[in-house]
């Protein structure tokens, strides 16, 4: 078993996993004697670190690099690798108990699930792809790395066990925790997070994920996929809060025909356990209801991983829930310091800590000026289907007094969409009024995560609605509700005047 500085054991402790920690956390590892001063010192090495430190080096910096946990952060080891490949068996198996719907003669009986199999392939992915994220690959770049707890001591040093970095410029780049909730009983009986539900080697039989946003529903569904009973528990009125209202019916209504039992408006009183199981007390509804479950997963959002820092001796400001003080260019309140990822975003998306590493090391050292607020900013909830959102959504226009019309696509109008079996998806673009200017976009769809790139692009280059119904694609895809909405856009600007001078010019014409 592997524990590093508070973070969760790396279990089983297979061949897979001791691969993975030989590059994540090698337990052999060296740090090297600091230089005299440092162009940049990257605290965390998740994405938004190892972009920065990457970058930085390959242009020329001296560059320090402090992790004190695993290298590759959430995203490699407790985050998109092994969720995805979760996700992907549990479509497999979706995908076989309904085969029959396309005539492929499979019964759910003859469906068997080898839960053991499916997280052993998960750990092997993961131990594959950890080479792209390890501390060897960083040194090779020519970056000092030192693994170790950081902590600053002044403005323009950092300490990492006993030896001092002085740098010129810093990033914070140390990501964020799973968030607790203070239920009476939850953390004496225990429970899952993000960071150790995929050391699970055995499917319990009965589970309870607590909190409904991306990553609850994304585990509900595939633990439901694999064979559990799920419980999917939101204190909020509705599931994925923060989703359009419309697409997140479409992925409640799918769940619920598979099985997953959603509550919501659900407030948990209280756990214990007894004899060996996990009984959760809830009131619903104005009345009390429990719950017997061998398992709860906790997913309840996430807290910023800051502690121990001393970033009061940095003079930057901070706030224990919402992480380190910003300004628009990603600079901290001490001037040579700056924060990137999950640490500093109210968006927790690797992508988007990915993005900010390289705003961040612009900025810091290279005189720029790029501005957070102007990324445009995509997201995508791995359920099935998926939800991908990007730009602004019908509640947030309002409130901002911007006035649009919105045009809706449902996929049982798209060819691709029936042939596969998958109409219970839609397209909304929401456009400034009166102009084809995209300022918002919702897809549900098997792969809306792959579809919503085309309609980012088109908002952050300013292309409208007119151009993209000129772009020739091929047929038959899901992504022709792009089109279409396009087309139904252009069919709207024919105002029954224009529509009269027409008729009136083909007629003369004959």
């Amino acid at each position: 078993m592997v524990t590093v500085s508070g973070a969760p054991a790396m279990l089983p402790l297979d061949t897979h996993n001791q691969r993975l920690i030989a590059n994540v956390h090698p337990a052999d590892w060296r740090n090297p004697t600091p230089a005299g001063r440092y162009n940049l010192v990257v605290i965390g090495a998740g994405t938004a670190g190892l972009v920065a430190a990457a970058g930085a080096a390959g242009l020329g910096a001296t560059v320090a690099l402090v992790e004190r946990d695993f290298f590759g952060g959430d995203c490699l080891n407790f985050g998109c690798v092994p969720s995805k490949a979760l996700l992907r068996a549990a479509r497999a198996a979706a995908d076989l108990q309904r085969a029959g719907r396309y005539g492929i003669a499979i019964t759910r009986e003859q469906v068997r699930v080898d839960f053991g199999a499916v997280m052993e392939r998960m750990r092997r992915l993961r131990a594959e792809l950890s080479v792209n994220d390890s501390a060897e690959r960083m040194r090779a770049l020519g970056i000092d790395v030192f693994i170790g707890h950081a902590r600053f001591t002044a403005p323009d040093t950092v300490e990492v066990d006993g030896q001092r970095l002085r740098f010129r410029k810093a990033i914070i780049a140390t990501g964020t925790r799973p968030a607790a909730l203070p239920v009476r009983g939850l953390a004496e009986v225990g429970y899952l997070t993000n960071e150790s539900v995929f050391s699970l080697t055995e499917l319990p039989r009965t589970i309870a994920v607590i909190g409904a946003g991306p990553i609850g529903c994304e585990l509900a569904q595939a633990f439901r996929r694999l064979g559990a009973k799920v419980w999917l528990i939101e204190a909020a009125p509705r599931i994925l809060i923060r989703e359009d209202p419309q697409a997140a019916q479409r992925v409640k209504q799918a769940m619920a025909r598979e099985g997953v039992e959603i509550l919501t408006g659900g407030e948990i009183t209280a756990v214990e356990r007894r004899a060996g199981e996990k009984f959760i007390r809830m009131t619903l509804s104005g009345e009390s209801r429990e719950i017997v479950a061998d398992e709860i997963v906790l997913g309840v959002g996430r807290a910023p991983a800051i502690d121990g820092l001393d970033l009061e001796a940095a003079e930057v400001a901070y706030n224990a829930a919402e992480g380190i003080t910003v300004d628009d260019q990603l600079r901290t309140t001490n001037a040579d310091i700056f924060a990137a990822g999950d640490a500093a975003s109210p968006y927790k998306f690797t992508h988007v800590a990915d993005a900010t590493a390289r705003l961040a090391l612009r900025n810091a050292l290279f005189f720029g000026r790029r501005r957070a607020s102007s990324l445009v900013v995509p997201w995508c909830v791995y359920t099935d289907p998926e939800i991908a959102h990007v730009g602004l959504g019908e509640s947030e226009a309002q409130s901002r007094g911007l006035k649009i019309a919105t045009l809706t696509q449902e996929l049982g109008g798209v060819d691709r969409a029936v042939l596969d079996g998958e109409t219970d998806g839609l397209l909304k673009v929401h456009l400034v009024e009166g102009t084809d200017r995209i300022v918002g976009a919702t897809i549900v769809a098997s792969h809306a995560g792959e579809m919503i790139s085309e309609l980012t692009l088109a908002i952050s280059n300013r292309i409208g609605l007119g151009a993209i119904a000129d772009v020739i694609r091929p047929y038959p895809t899901q992504a022709e509700a792009i089109k279409k909405i396009a087309d139904a856009y252009n069919r709207g600007r024919l105002t029954p005047t224009l529509k009269r001078l027409l008729r009136a010019y083909l007629a003369w014409l004959r």
